[in-house]
């Protein structure tokens, strides 16, 4: 049976092609638009997929991996609704297949799609098949797959894919086929990599030939890269999830066809901005002709598969509000539905979209897949239109949505149905085979012309940052005072070494099945390794080589190793021969846009005042031109920085007729007593392929047990430091005892879990406080204390007092907790606090030591850092 009812507020127009239903507030008939009709559409119609229990199976962006089958793709030959169908890949499949993310060339001869074929009964997961890219020729009427060889197509999930103005194509694939022959530098075997909260493989953009030849990886994320499409000006759009340490955002992002310039372009910090401030995914984007993007705005997650028309002026804005947090006007974003569209799970009135595709005609036209509004009658449970009546009716419930294919124009409030579907179905999205204008073309950099070959030829690239002083375009301290080292030594600099850091890959469990408790407390901060250090010049500046073609972080340290600002909260990558310039830095809550150039406020340092002199107080040598940094500087007459294994500090500007240099220093990994986190290959000779991986137990525990004695001349043994003599709940008499500050450093199995030592829980997880009763050891409770002081007693279900056997008030007993000692960041931790100048601890470890314990702590406090280092299932 079908249903249609018609908006009150929109005219409808025509009539529904084999429809019926209650007809609804029609307006009439109105002649059809030559100029709309004569183009042919094409859309996905599918069957709805329910659980066991008659639900409905939800639609999740986050898994794009996810198989629906029952869909087929349809082609009209005129967009009306008596224009016969012709089903494309009706005969390619027995049984259910699914289809998806169309897209059409500028000519509008040719349409690109996914699509997965049947399950195979009784096969394993990892033997069925795939998602592949398909091509639909009009000209000759044909259907291909565009990568033609199994092996080759079979060698991960391909999706989403769109036309380059050069014929390529990109698309969004798990294949991650740079990423895994990378992992061969790693002495590990190649996969690809699972996204950081390990739910699926990473989906990240690729590009190929039209013949499915020449295929290369152009991003480099630990998430999802999804939903690329082509803007005018020749770069692609697409969703990027930042997945990192805590953020959880799908924002907008641009980068260029060879992968270069990858840059933040809307919305990471308008993540809010469906009904009611709930969470809102800018899901589908495609620029319309008057350049605006056009997103279907809805939960990222749910069962009503649609939201709100929504068009985003990224050329003029960055965020969707005027002021931070949300608040302010909203002037980056607005919806173009006539009424307004609920989409924070509740009934929408007006209804909901799945998806739109704008008309290149210069109209306010769209194709959309569009289902009204419907409850289920608790009598009959049939569904019924979403009326004032039925709305009214308490705890009323939501139908099955029935999405078909519609004209909608948002400017004249029309809407004219195009595909009506049958109870059970759905058109899940659809799009206009008409000419547009074909995008820029953006033409590749050209090895020793536009880019360095020597960096493209060793798969480097360069970072180029003004000044790690400047946070959004403001100086926090006086860069030219810093810069000067007649006013301002080494020491009296904040900022002193760049950290540099990649993500370590994570494998599913077919590749290896470890156990998912060496990410230690928290999965979020995901597995890290430090590729090096390079020194921030005294401008704040750095320019430094970096490994191409993987996800990159940076911290800024002090001359400890310790970190002074959060990490970066997202992955930035490079290819080879890039150069990227930053202007700074930015606080994690800023919303100035950072690192999307065209909207960065001016920089807030100039660099050097003038050519062909030093920076005030420099060394001669060191000539710069106008506008340098010191870093360019540096790198202009001793060639460029590489990043270094330890903390090394060589006075290279001081003028030493001005005054002495600064006294070099150097915290060295070799200063170690305890094992080393490098390869054995790394001691003596770091190279692009060096790391350190700091795993627990390996390398932070055996701090705690190193012997610590002080002797005098003689041998005599004065004071023994080792932290375990007095921080573990035994003595050295094997009795019980409170570990001393009740922190407890022992390297013996938690009693909470025993996948991790005592002393690693101890460290991170708030632990509670401990008294020897009697010879043994038990937590310390007190009474309970409501918000006001009072102090609790237990209660029944009516709030009355609980009584004892006397007749008592029982208390309600608590736990007292200790707060963790590992912070978010080293130089926060109260760990530090008693190794500090005039510390209780001042001397007890070594300066390479507590470097360690920063950089582990830093990249997030791991229990292991490799997942090949860690116990297996």
């Amino acid at each position: 049976m079908k249903y249609f009812w018609g908006l009150p507020a929109l005219i409808l127009l025509g009539a529904c092609s084999g429809g019926g239903g209650n007809g609804g507030d029609g307006g009439g008939e109105q002649a059809e638009d030559p100029v709309v009709i004569d183009y042919p559409v094409a859309f996905v119609r599918r069957s709805l997929n329910f659980e066991d229990d008659g639900t409905l199976v939800a639609d999740d962006i986050y898994d794009p991996a996810a198989f629906n089958p029952g869909a087929e793709l349809i082609l009209k030959d005129r967009a009306t609704p008596s224009a016969p169908e012709q089903v494309l890949t009706g005969e390619l499949f027995d049984g259910g297949y699914d289809v998806k993310d169309l897209n059409v060339s500028p000519d509008g001869q040719q349409l690109l799609f996914a699509l997965r074929a049947p399950e195979i009964e009784g096969a394993d997961e990892d033997e069925q098949p795939n998602w592949n890219i398909w091509l639909y020729d009009r000209e000759n009427n044909s259907l291909r797959r565009v990568i033609e060889s199994d092996l080759i197509a079979e060698a991960g999930d391909d999706i989403a894919p769109a036309f380059l103005p050069d014929g390529r194509i990109v698309f969004s694939s798990t294949r991650q086929r740079r990423s895994r022959a990378l992992l061969l530098d790693d002495n590990k075997p190649q996969f690809s990599s699972l996204t950081e909260e390990l739910r699926n493989e990473a989906f990240v953009l690729h590009v190929m030939d039209a013949d499915g030849s020449n295929i290369e990886q152009i991003s480099y994320n630990q998430s999802h890269d999804l939903n690329p499409t082509v803007l005018n000006d020749g770069r692609i759009l697409f969703n990027r999830w930042d997945n990192m340490g805590g953020v959880d955002n799908l924002s907008l992002y641009t980068i260029e066809p060879d992968g270069t310039d990858l840059a933040f372009h809307y919305g990471y910090h308008s993540q809010q901005t469906g009904t009611g401030g709930t969470d809102a995914a800018f899901s589908r984007p495609r620029e319309l002709p008057d350049g605006r993007l056009l997103v279907t705005l809805r939960a990222p997650e749910g069962l009503s598969y649609g939201g709100d028309l929504v068009a985003i002026d990224s050329v003029n804005y960055t965020e969707a509000y005027s002021l931070p947090e949300g608040e302010g006007e909203l002037v980056g974003q607005a919806s173009i539905s006539v009424q307004e569209v609920i989409t924070d799970g509740t009934l929408s009135p007006h209804g909901l979209f799945a998806a739109a595709w704008p008309f290149y005609d210069g109209t306010s036209r769209l194709l959309v897949a569009w289902s009204e509004c419907r409850v289920l009658d608790p009598e009959t449970e049939l569904p019924q239109p979403c009326t004032d009546e039925w709305l009214a009716i308490p705890d009323i419930l939501p139908a099955d949505p029935l999405y078909g294919l519609w004209i909608y124009d948002y400017e004249a409030g029309t809407q004219l149905p195009i595909v009506v579907v049958e109870e059970g179905e759905m058109v899940s999205e659809g799009v206009t085979l008409e000419p547009r204008t074909e995008p820029t073309y953006l033409p590749p950099p050209v090895p020793g012309v536009d880019v360095d070959s020597d960096l493209v030829r060793d798969g480097q690239a360069i970072l180029d940052i003004r000044s790690v002083y400047d946070f959004d375009g403001e100086a926090v301290v006086d860069i030219a005072a810093l810069a000067d080292p007649a006013q301002t030594t080494a020491a009296e600099r904040p900022a002193r070494f760049l950290r540099v850091i990649k993500a370590a890959g994570i494998p599913d469990d077919d590749v290896l099945d470890f156990d998912r408790s060496a990410f230690g407390r928290n999965r979020a901060n995901g597995m890290r390794e430090i590729l090096g250090y390079t020194p921030i010049q005294p401008d704040g500046s750095v320019r430094v080589k970096v490994p191409a073609d993987i996800p990159l972080a940076f911290s800024v340290v002090d001359a400890d190793g310790r970190q002074l600002v959060s990490r970066h909260r997202s992955w930035m990558q490079l290819r080879a021969g890039e150069v990227r310039k930053c202007q700074g830095c930015h606080t994690p809550d800023s919303e100035v846009p950072h690192g999307r150039p065209d909207k960065a406020p001016e920089p807030a340092w100039s660099g050097a005042p003038t050519s062909g002199a030093p920076f005030p107080n420099t060394e001669p040598a060191l000539v710069a031109d106008m506008g340098e940094t010191m870093a360019q500087v540096l790198a202009r007459i001793a060639g460029e920085a590489t990043p270094e294994r330890d903390i090394a500090y060589a006075d290279l500007w001081t003028d030493a007729a001005v005054r002495a240099k600064d006294p070099a220093t150097l915290v060295a990994y070799a200063d170690l007593e305890t094992p080393q986190p490098v390869s054995i290959t790394c001691l003596d000779n770091w190279g692009p392929t060096c790391r350190s991986v700091i795993h627990y137990p390996s390398h932070i525990q055996p701090l705690w047990e190193k012997v610590r004695e002080v002797t005098d001349a003689a041998g005599t043994v004065l004071e023994d430091r080792t932290c375990t003599q007095c921080h573990s709940n035994r003595d050295a008499n094997g009795m019980p005892r409170v570990p001393a500050a009740q922190l407890d450093l022992s390297a013996t199995p938690s009693p909470t879990n025993a996948d991790w030592l005592t002393s690693y829980v101890e460290l991170v997880f708030d632990n509670p406080t401990q008294e020897l009763v009697d010879g043994a050891l038990q937590e310390v409770l007190v009474q309970e204390r409501d918000d006001d002081g009072n102090l609790v007693f237990e209660t029944d279900a009516d709030g009355n007092l609980i009584l004892d056997a006397n007749g008592d008030p029982i208390p309600v007993m608590v736990v007292v907790e200790i707060d963790r000692l590992v912070g978010n960041f080293s130089s926060s931790s109260r760990l530090f606090v008693p190794f500090a100048t005039g510390g209780a601890h001042e001397g007890y470890l070594d300066p390479a030591e507590l470097r360690l314990i920063a950089e582990w702590i830093d990249i997030g406090a791991q229990y292991y850092n490799d997942p090949f280092a860690a116990p297996v299932n």
